[in-house]
């Protein structure tokens, strides 16, 4: 829709006089024209379908943002922003306040309800101008602000972020997430996953009961449990060994990562010729 030139249509029914829309069209380097002229003075379809564009952006920004809330806090520890992307509290001195975050997670409401401002104008006008669509405007061209200054704004803010590499790592070593990783052990050496996720259990109950996590027990401990655990059991539970076990496409294995890299490196380089190309138009 936004690729169609609708100069021509007049008011509602085009013109008398011999006028060549697709030499204009050509000239403004649209793609086509409006087909019905009628349709041409009254579709906003494209700006509809922007919105919508917008606001599933903006959701998944929300949800990056509710992480990076939730990472960049003292409990978590895992992230910390730079200063020219935090605040002190009005009363607490010793906090950094993620705003960037908090204001994208909030400015996500505000394009939805652009979306739904502009459906609710659309849904009961007849055909074909009316009045009412000089709202599309103002919302259309806050939502643009909205997902530029998002976009600009949280790309310098990652990229300046620092990871605490070391916090991240004591948390996945200091919890049970392996407890899959150890049933799947059990099923490697030929037991039944729904008899393995038993015995995990139960391992899983001692090493609370002993006041430790499943790589801090021993072969012995583990033998009463099941004969099938063997001297190659806790290197299966080490976090590394965890992740680059998980290989299937699209999975966390390192070596599947370098793979979404590369993908992404595509994407980019295509997407940025295409602006360049636009660009030249311009």
């Amino acid at each position: 829709g936004a690729d169609m030139m609708p100069l021509g249509a007049g008011a509602i029914a085009g013109t008398t006089f011999p006028i060549d829309r697709f030499m204009v069209a050509e000239e403004l380097n649209f793609g086509t024209v409006y087909p019905n002229s009628m349709d041409a003075v009254s579709d906003r379809d494209y700006i509809i379908e922007f919105l919508s564009f917008a606001s599933t952006l903006m959701m998944h920004m929300s949800r990056l943002s509710e992480e990076i809330c939730l990472w960049s806090s003292t409990e978590f520890g895992f992230v910390e922003l730079d200063d020219a992307f935090a605040t002190g509290s009005s009363m607490m001195p010793q906090k950094k306040n993620p705003d960037i975050s908090e204001l994208v997670r909030g400015k996500t409401g505000r394009v939805y309800g652009h979306l739904m401002a502009m459906l609710t104008t659309a849904k009961g006008l007849p055909l074909t101008y009316n009045k009412d669509l000089q709202e599309d405007k103002e919302g259309f061209f806050d939502a643009i602000d909205t997902v530029k200054f998002t976009l600009a704004v949280y790309r310098d803010m990652i990229l300046t972020m620092t990871v605490n590499v070391d916090k991240m790592a004591q948390a996945v070593s200091k919890d049970f997430s392996n407890a899959t990783d150890l049933a799947d052990y059990l099923v490697r050496k030929g037991l039944p996953f729904r008899q393995a996720h038993e015995v995990v259990g139960k391992c899983v109950a001692y090493a609370i009961h002993q006041g430790k996590f499943l790589p801090e027990i021993s072969l012995e401990e583990y033998k009463q449990f099941s004969d099938l655990f063997e001297s190659d059991l806790l290197a299966a539970l080490k976090p590394e060994h965890c992740v680059e076990a998980r290989k299937s496409y699209g999975g966390p294995a390192f070596s599947e990562n370098e793979k979404q890299f590369a993908i992404g490196d595509k994407v980019l380089a295509v997407q940025q010729a295409k602006l360049e190309e636009l660009q030249s138009k311009l």
